[in-house]
């Protein structure tokens, strides 16, 4: 099979309208100005799916809060390598977005990010004891230097009121708190990419089309079927470059391209729910994103959360997430989407998987059968004196973890995000979710670097990427000034200093 030359690798399909083939998107025009780009989205807007404001977490996961990305290690000491790498790749995303917005190339800045302290919150002796060993082995880097700490329920109630208002006293509690941590709407950051995109020469944006096949022809270029789901027409269209960059979606038009290297992946949707406070008077009380420890056998996702959020000039309150199960792979999907996954080459992946992650699946049937009572419980741990009349239940996005082959266990379940591509550079699918879109950045560079090996070496693209993100290639974790000096240039873009 003959790979695409490097001067015609300028015909490029985006599948998806999400944050990470806008992100995709953005980079590659801004590296390749000639470049024809198309990019089709089933839905009848952008960042519809998992970037959708209400569908998102929408923390700017930093690993400030995020109890699940600091595991115990067996011997009690804190695993902080996955904080250290997530709070790293939020910083180069807010490069790209402070570089994009000094180009007028991203809206106002507050429509998409604003300051919002991130807070760790725990009771009981072994948490807190949790709590201080992951503070004291954070705040040795300059990532976290700024984190404080305190055992004081008068600081606690301080820094966020609501959660210890009715609370019992003389209950041992713990708190971390970033002052820097922010809100980030992701709809609104991929719409802005999006309108810049369809702003350059050489790149269309469909709407309403659905990429039903791809297949790999003899000279290396990709054929792929579109169909308009409002006039139910098919065209084909020949492609130097794939992305497949649609969410859960990913998972069935990986299985398309019949490529080696996606065999023996499969998906395991995860569906989840939120309360959303309906009293302005509640809502105004709160400014903070409240962070707890997960139950045992939850996903990373269901990390019990008060989180205030700014969507639209306008301050909400959400308590969550609640997980659930759907056979959607799309909140917008087909309930046959996971009976339809399963081929002979991920059928012993699939059940492998689910053997071992007996824990998940009695903790998912238990949130299934939550009664309203059973939610509130929960919401008054970390609301006392909340009542059910101030709150209302809404369907948040759907996310599928990926699971995929391992020779010792058969199949394993990871809650990460993985990059696969074919060899050749060809095609690459994303597939995965949390902290997703926070790190998109990131990740659309490690998959320039797969898909694109030799332009990423060349200078003018080297000059290109440093322009837009002055650290890269150089390690956050390591380099305290350099995390420092950064952090304040784009806190001044981005309006996130005093």
């Amino acid at each position: 099979m003959t790979k695409p030359s490097t001067a015609s690798r300028n015909e490029i399909v985006l599948i998806g309208a999400g944050i990470m083939s806008a992100t995709l998107g953005v980079l590659l025009k801004k590296l390749m100005p000639d470049a024809r780009i198309s990019l089709f989205e089933r839905m009848d807007s952008i960042a519809a799916e998992s970037s959708d404001a209400w569908n998102n977490a929408g923390t700017g996961h930093a690993a400030y809060c995020e109890l699940n990305y600091t595991p115990e290690r067996k011997d009690g000491s804190v695993d902080i390598e996955k904080a250290l790498s997530i709070s790293a790749a939020f910083e180069v995303s807010k490069q790209l977005w402070a570089y994009l917005r000094q180009q007028n190339e991203l809206p106002n800045v507050h429509s998409f990010i604003n300051d919002i302290p991130h807070i760790s919150f725990v009771w009981g002796e072994e948490n807190v004891a949790f709590l201080k060993k992951r503070h004291e082995a954070m705040t040795r880097f300059a990532l976290f230097e700024d984190m404080e700490y305190t055992e004081s329920a008068a600081q606690i109630a301080e820094w966020a009121p609501l959660v210890m208002r009715g609370r019992e006293p003389g209950q041992r509690l713990a708190a971390t708190r970033m002052d820097i941590g922010t809100d980030v709407n992701f709809g609104a950051i991929t719409k802005g990419m999006v309108q810049y995109l369809q702003s350059c020469d050489g790149v269309e944006v469909h709407l309403g089309h659905q990429v039903n096949d791809l297949c790999k022809q003899p000279d290396g270029r990709w054929r792929v079927q579109v169909e308009d789901l409002e006039t139910k027409q098919e065209r084909e269209l020949l492609a130097q470059f794939v992305f497949i960059g649609a969410g859960g979606g990913a998972f069935p038009l990986l299985e398309k391209t019949d490529l080696p290297v996606a065999k023996g992946y499969g998906g395991f949707p995860v569906s989840g729910q939120w309360l959303r406070c309906t009293n302005p008077a509640v809502i105004a009380q709160h400014e903070a994103k409240v962070y707890g420890k997960a139950s045992v056998g939850a996903p990373p996702m269901s990390v019990p959360h008060l989180d205030t959020r700014i969507m639209d000039g306008q301050r909400a309150l959400l308590f969550g997430p609640y997980a659930g199960f759907s056979t959607k792979f799309l909140k917008n999907g087909s309930y046959l989407d996971l009976p339809l996954s399963v081929e002979l080459h991920n059928i012993w992946p699939l059940l492998s998987a689910g053997r071992h992650n007996i824990p998940l699946t009695k903790y998912l049937i238990k949130e299934v059968f939550q009664s309203p009572e059973d939610r509130l419980a929960a919401l008054r741990q970390y609301y006392p004196e909340a009542r059910m009349e101030d709150w209302e239940l809404a369907t948040a996005g759907q996310r599928v973890q990926v699971i995929k082959k391992d020779e010792e266990k058969g199949g394993v379940l990871n809650f990460g995000t993985e990059i696969v591509a074919d060899p050749d550079g060809s095609l690459a699918a994303l597939l995965g979710a949390s902290p997703g879109a926070s790190t998109a950045v990131s990740i659309m560079l490690d998959l320039l670097g797969k898909c694109f090996p030799a332009e990423i070496k060349t200078k003018p693209w080297q000059q290109k990427i440093k322009e837009m993100i002055p650290t890269y290639g150089q390690s956050l974790v390591k380099h305290d000034g350099l995390c420092r000096q950064i952090r304040s240039k784009t806190g001044e873009v981005l309006k996130l200093t005093d």
